[in-house]
């Protein structure tokens, strides 16, 4: 199928509930995700902060851009203007970068941010445990920041086939956000996302709560990882 169908596919999929499509567009030519834009999708992401600046330059800017890759707290500061949503805030430190810089280009509006709560056995991917998460929320520093909003978590599941396991780690993650949601942000409506669920595992994640998909190859097919 078309990139536009394929669009057209999940926006069928996702239709009558509260889930969202992220097009993960990183190491695909501005061309292709321009087809997707055409298509009247809006929301896409990147992992590489220089390949989302240089795509950002050439694209429309009513694209909301979201960082979904692991982020050094050095180059936030290229992204901070434009940036819609930070799906990797994984520290402390992380977030008061994020916060800094948005105030230095003086947004106006702040910089959304999920927080990404380890939830696989690999120890390649990143992300904070729950209970550093809920450090980061109880932290002075944090209750002092007015230039980012922390509107929910994001977690990657383990790579592998076993329904059962990703089940079970979809469903931890969606008990810490509710956890965190009770806690932290009980009359805060902008705490609402759940992002988990991939190309291989979105049907899994959206049946266990998932709010954002991030699905790449499902669209835009595979990935030149020589870039």
């Amino acid at each position: 199928m078309s990139i536009k169908d394929n669009i057209l596919y999940f926006d069928k999929q996702l239709k009558n509930t509260p889930c969202r499509l992220v097009a993960v567009s990183k190491t695909h030519p501005v061309e292709v995700i321009k087809e997707a834009y055409d298509a009247g999708h809006r929301i896409f992401g990147e992992n590489k902060v220089q390949e989302l600046v240089d795509k950002y330059a050439l694209l429309p800017h009513d694209i909301a851009w979201h960082l979904i890759g692991h982020l050094q707290t050095n180059k936030v500061k290229y992204i901070a203007e434009f940036i819609d949503t930070i799906e990797s805030v994984d520290s402390l430190k992380l977030l008061k970068e994020i916060n800094k810089r948005a105030e230095m280009v003086n947004r106006t509006l702040p910089i959304n941010c999920l927080l990404q709560i380890s939830i696989a056995d690999e120890e390649t991917k990143f992300g904070m445990s729950y209970e550093e998460a809920v450090a980061l929320l109880q932290s002075e520093d944090y209750r002092n920041m007015s230039y980012i909003r922390i509107t929910g978590v994001m977690g990657i599941a383990t790579n592998t086939e076993d329904e059962g396991k990703l089940r079970q780690e979809f469903r931890y993650l969606r008990e810490c956000f509710h956890n965190l949601k009770e806690t932290f942000f009980f009359a805060n409506d902008d705490f609402r996302e759940i992002s988990m669920g991939m190309t291989s595992d979105w049907k899994l994640a959206l049946e266990e709560g998932s709010t954002m998909i991030r699905v790449g190859s499902g669209i835009f097919g595979s990935r030149n990882y020589d870039k």
